[in-house]
């Protein structure tokens, strides 16, 4: 999908969470406004806690701005949904997400 058509998502569904991670997942993906991006992936990690690839983008976010202290909460939900078997898959996402976390120190 195109970035308008995640955009026109959003504006009919705003509160769902699947939207707003493609959007900010396509902003990142197009290096686009990261502030943006932040802001929908932040919306899809707190509509649905569970989503891995949510944390995964949104952690890669804060992290390109220097957020590191934000990122590091983000990416251990994330890891913790995975590990714990609340979500829906995303287990192999769990290693990168480790490795992020580790050079955030």
């Amino acid at each position: 999908m195109d970035i308008d058509a995640f955009r026109l998502m959003v504006a009919k569904h705003p509160k769902g969470f699947l939207g707003r991670y493609g959007l900010g997942n396509k902003i990142l993906q197009e290096n686009g406004n990261i502030e943006e991006a932040i802001e929908h992936l932040t919306i899809a990690t707190q509509l649905d806690p569970t989503h891995v690839a949510s944390h995964l983008a949104l952690g890669r976010a804060l992290v390109g701005l220097g957020k590191h202290a934000e990122a590091k909460p983000i990416l251990a939900a994330g890891i913790e949904a995975a590990l714990s078997g609340r979500s829906n898959g995303g287990k192999d996402l769990v290693p990168e997400m480790q490795q992020l976390l580790r050079t955030l120190g």
